[in-house]
């Protein structure tokens, strides 16, 4: 499994749009694109949130970057040009535990 996590810091002023925008349309537009497990999000105590991504395979990951990220990245600039800033990062799963 693949995990390709956005982590963003928002601007106070611009937190809780968002946080709505990310839950109403983003994540949901991402999901869309048919190449994801699933998907979570979450809201840090320092104004940063983190979504991470879940792939089966770096192939769909690269699928997903060569295909659809940049529409998905122009229609969340258009949202949000400034007040936000974005990292990205990818991790490869070397073993997990159950509950």
């Amino acid at each position: 499994m693949i995990t390709y996590e956005v982590t963003a810091s928002v601007r106070e002023d611009l937190r809780t749009r968002y946080e709505v925008y990310m839950l109403e349309r983003h994540i949901d537009d991402v999901l869309a694109t048919g190449l994801f497990l699933g998907a979570h999000f979450f809201r840090g105590d320092d104004g940063r949130f983190r979504t991470r991504y879940e792939f089966a395979d770096r192939a769909s990951l690269e699928r997903y970057l060569a295909t659809h990220a940049t529409r998905l990245r122009a229609d969340f600039l258009a949202h949000f040009p400034e007040g936000v800033t974005l990292e990205r990062d990818t991790w490869n799963l070397l073993l997990s535990w159950p509950h």
